[in-house]
């Protein structure tokens, strides 16, 4: 049934100030366990910047595409992302975090499925893979609602709170996401919008039924 939320978001390019917030929640070790698989360590703003390629000498990457999520009561309320794009196999992998105060919310989802939108009707990737650890119930509650299919497990393959995990690996080719995109849309409602600039534009807001005033 769609949330009884009512709440507008925005969705624009990442730039160097938002990572001050995302430094403060990468402070959380539990937290930074569960979004990436690689580093066990707090960022501080250096590794932010080398991570996210603001650095004062960035180097030209098309690859990747990041987007902070805002609005005007929460301030900088998450990122989402496509990461490793590829132009010959037409395919990418989507990451997301969301300030823990707001999640459970519906605004993941909403975040995830405009850009899974943008990824689809405006890059023209044909597949978007995602990843997560296996005790990690909101990325899967999350990329199942939204139509990946689970396609492996490589077991043991995430090392976290001093012992291994499974990861799981999922899939969503376009598609299958064209078959999903309006059901999901209903199953969400109106009550939460996230949108690029005023997303009066066609596949500028997630759910697609309806304008944002942001």
């Amino acid at each position: 049934m769609p949330d009884n939320t009512s709440n507008s978001y925005s969705l624009r390019p990442l730039e160097k100030p938002d990572l001050t917030a995302i430094t403060q929640w990468f402070q959380d070790v539990g937290d930074l366990a569960l979004f990436d698989r690689n580093s066990r360590v707090p960022y501080d703003m250096a590794t932010c910047e080398k991570l996210w390629n603001m650095t004062d000498t960035p180097q030209d990457q098309d690859d990747k595409c990041w987007f902070t999520i805002t609005s005007e009561a929460a301030g900088v309320a998450g990122i989402v992302g496509l990461e490793r794009i590829s132009h010959v196999n037409r395919d990418a992998v989507i990451a997301l975090f969301v300030d823990r105060a707001i999640r459970r919310q519906g605004l993941g989802i909403r975040a995830s499925a405009l850009v899974l939108d943008f990824g689809f009707r405006q890059l023209g990737l044909n597949r978007v893979t995602s990843y997560y650890r296996k005790d990690n119930a909101g990325s899967r509650d999350l990329t199942s609602q939204a139509g990946f299919e689970v396609e492996g497990t490589m077991r043991q393959a995430w090392f976290s709170g001093g012992k291994y995990h499974d990861m799981i690996v999922v899939g969503l080719l376009a598609e299958n996401w064209n078959a999903r995109r309006d059901a999901l849309a209903h199953e969400l409602g109106e009550e939460t919008v996230i949108a690029f600039g005023d997303g009066m534009t066609s596949g500028s807001k997630w759910p697609p039924q309806r304008s944002a005033a942001l």
